[in-house]
This record gives structure tokens, C-alpha cells and sequence, in this order.
């Protein structure tokens, strides 16, 4: 069994077509995870987005910074991404994945909507932690 901590739990609302916004971060209290990152959970999720435009995507990528101010994707762990199809939008998705070794002290997510995309704005993406 796996316990959630909702103080780790970051949500955040889709951004505009053709913009990505990002999470507050989560401090881990660490300059590196190390083996400790084997065992936390990482899930990244995002909703049904059912105005998604065909062929469009919205993704959301694991970001990580020793500050708290520069941040990049964090090597070693997956994107999601959904894509518009059949004039229905998207199916919602998830990712789980441990945290990689060398991630460093600060996380959060980006979430980016494709130009001319759909107005998306009415859902949010999720990051929870779980041990």
C-alpha cells in the first residue's frame, strides 16, 4: 500500500492554447534524492480534455531546480502527453514513475497546450507523491 501526502499535491489550471504554466514547487529537503528517490512515487495527471483539437496536444513535463528559481526537465522521467483525435478531445491519462537519483531539492510540473489547441482552461493538471 502506498500513502499519499497531501502537502506534496500540486494542481494546477491548463493554460491558454499556444501557453504552458507551471506548478508551485514541492521542497524535498535534500540537495539530491538519491537511493531515498526509489521510493517515492511520482504521479502526474491530467483529466479528460474533451475541448482538445484534433492532432492538438497538451503536455505536461517533471521539472526540477537546486533553487527553487531555475528549473528544468528532470532527466530520467517521463513526459504525458495527450492528443486531440476524432473531434472529442482527449482521454484522461496518468504517469507514475520513481524519482531518478540525481533529482535535485525543488520540483514542480509545467503543463503546455499546443497553439490553437482549444480552450482548455477549465481543467487542471495533478502531481502527487506517494511512499
Amino acid at each position: 500500500m502506498k500513502i499519499s501526502d497531501i502537502n506534496m499535491e500540486r494542481t494546477k489550471a491548463l493554460p491558454a492554447a499556444g501557453a504552458a504554466a507551471v506548478s508551485d514547487s514541492v521542497d524535498l529537503y535534500a540537495d539530491e534524492v538519491g537511493p531515498v528517490g526509489a521510493n517515492l512515487e511520482v504521479h502526474l495527471e491530467l483529466p479528460a480534455l474533451a475541448s482538445l483539437v484534433d492532432d492538438k496536444t497538451c503536455t505536461i513535463t517533471f521539472q526540477d531546480s537546486a533553487d527553487d528559481s531555475s528549473f528544468a526537465a528532470v532527466a530520467g522521467a517521463p513526459t504525458l502527453t495527450l492528443t486531440g483525435a476524432g473531434g472529442a478531445g482527449a482521454a484522461a491519462d496518468k504517469v507514475r514513475f520513481y524519482l531518478p537519483p540525481a533529482t535535485r531539492q525543488y520540483v514542480r510540473f509545467s503543463v503546455a497546450v499546443e497553439a490553437s489547441g482549444g480552450d482548455n482552461t477549465a481543467a487542471s493538471a495533478t502531481m502527487k507523491f506517494r511512499v
